[in-house]
């Protein structure tokens, strides 16, 4: 990638492009083992080594994380009155502006990833994409054969008559409460508790635990959060 090295040690958190100025004036900056005193200078991100002050700069445009999303905080980069997921990151990670990729309820816990990739956050929430997103669900009453065949067949929810693409129920435990996993294709608002709620059932948990090939870290526990891998980013884009 072709960019300015103001422009690159700005957005990589190393001051305002004024300072930047600066500090290459004073000698702070090197390019390929050379001081170079202009920062407007265009440089190869692929082929270029730069440091400042002494430190090697690895330019990132992008930023993917993998959080594990705790119940009472909402999927939102700012809110008047509750915590956001972003509130949790650290400041080096808030630089980049991030976003949630979609939305898990407040009461909801699981896996959500954090991005400023616009593109790929679009292409997993695009509707002609059918991105899979399972959750381990509670639910209040037992789960029944009946059911599976209703997520399968779509579920009419209530309020607005949407019928649902077919989904995938699994039952892990059957009585009262029962324990299931639900697979959906798409993201309709609270679309798995009002899939319930159209079968006179009630949801009492829920965690994602998979978006198409990202699967939830276990060791995370909830509130924490890690960088995706190199392998994991390309297995998202591939689904995309």
């Amino acid at each position: 990638m072709k960019i300015r090295i103001d422009k690159m040690l700005s957005n990589s958190g190393f001051g305002s492009r004024k300072q930047i100025k600066t500090d290459a004036r004073k000698g702070f900056i090197e390019v390929n083992g050379a001081i170079e005193k202009d920062s407007s200078r265009i440089i190869d991100t692929n082929a270029d080594t730069v440091k400042y002050n002494g430190e090697i700069v690895k330019y990132t445009p992008f930023i993917y994380l993998m959080m594990n999303k705790p119940s009472g905080v909402v999927s939102a980069t700012e809110d008047n009155y509750d915590k956001t997921v972003i509130d949790l990151l650290q400041d080096e990670e808030k630089f980049y502006k991030p976003f949630p990729v979609g939305r898990l309820d407040k009461d909801s816990e699981g896996l959500l990833l954090i991005t400023n990739d616009g593109k790929l956050a679009h292409d997993l929430l695009s509707p002609r994409k059918h991105v899979d997103k399972t959750y381990y669900v509670e639910v209040a009453e037992e789960v029944t054969d009946a059911d599976i065949k209703a997520f399968e067949d779509g579920v009419v929810l209530k309020e607005d008559n949407y019928k649902t693409l077919s989904a995938k129920l699994e039952i892990i435990e059957s009585g009262y409460p029962s324990t299931c996993l639900v697979t959906i294709k798409e993201g309709k608002f609270h679309q798995v508790k009002r899939m319930f709620e159209a079968l006179n059932n009630e949801v009492t948990y829920l965690k994602r635990i998979s978006m198409g090939p990202l699967k939830l870290d276990e060791s995370l526990k909830t509130g924490q959060y890690r960088h995706l891998t190199e392998d994991e980013v390309e297995l998202l884009k591939k689904t995309t």
